[in-house]
């Protein structure tokens, strides 16, 4: 009804991330990399973990359909480790989180609604040439370096994204990209 033409493979993520948020401007914000569902289904098929940098998000991710597939849902948050790290170097605890889950020793699917300095870390990392994640989705929500650190994510090569332009996104929005992702993984099932 409203003209809007979407891609047939990003299809399934840009509905359900409008359907969650009933915000038709998702359509014309959501940004895919080359390939990028084709890419997020296979890690998921292979057994990637999923890592989110809010247990709000954590709880919406569909645990059960990734674990069917070898994957595990995780954030590092909460953790006594990352939160007493974060205080002595003075960052915080979403810096930290991404570093913990850059030394899991298999591919990574990060799901990031939230911390914006997550992402400015994942781009540090990788520029630095110390890690390259196997799949960002990039969608934290508010002000303060929200729009520039999605930026950054969008200017990297040879790492695949999906990433919602603008202030717009959240917790919710990561798990819901995470949970059409794994449906489309697995034959369109949902439990």
């Amino acid at each position: 009804e409203r003209g809007i033409v979407i891609p047939k493979e990003q299809e399934p993520v840009t509905k359900r991330v409008i359907h969650t948020s009933a915000d038709f401007g998702y359509a014309d914000t959501l940004t895919f990399s080359e390939n990028a569902v084709e890419i997020a289904k296979h890690l998921i098929r292979t057994g990637a973990d999923i890592v989110t940098d809010t247990n709000m998000a954590l709880s919406g991710v569909n645990k059960k359909v990734l674990e069917a597939h070898g994957g595990m849902a995780r954030c590092f948050m909460a953790d006594e480790e990352v939160a007493g790290e974060a205080k002595e170097r003075k960052v915080t605890r979403a810096v930290v989180s991404m570093e913990h889950a850059a030394k899991l020793d298999k591919p990574v699917i990060f799901a990031i609604g939230n911390a914006p300095t997550a992402l400015i870390r994942l781009y540090e990392l990788i520029c630095d040439g110390i890690y390259r994640p196997a799949f960002i989705i990039g969608v934290p929500v508010g002000f303060v370096n929200v729009v520039q650190s999605k930026e950054l994510i969008l200017s990297l090569e040879n790492t695949p994204y999906i990433v919602a332009r603008g202030r717009k996104g959240g917790s919710n929005i990561a798990a819901c990209i995470c949970n059409a992702l794994l449906y489309m993984g697995d034959g369109g099932k949902r439990e």
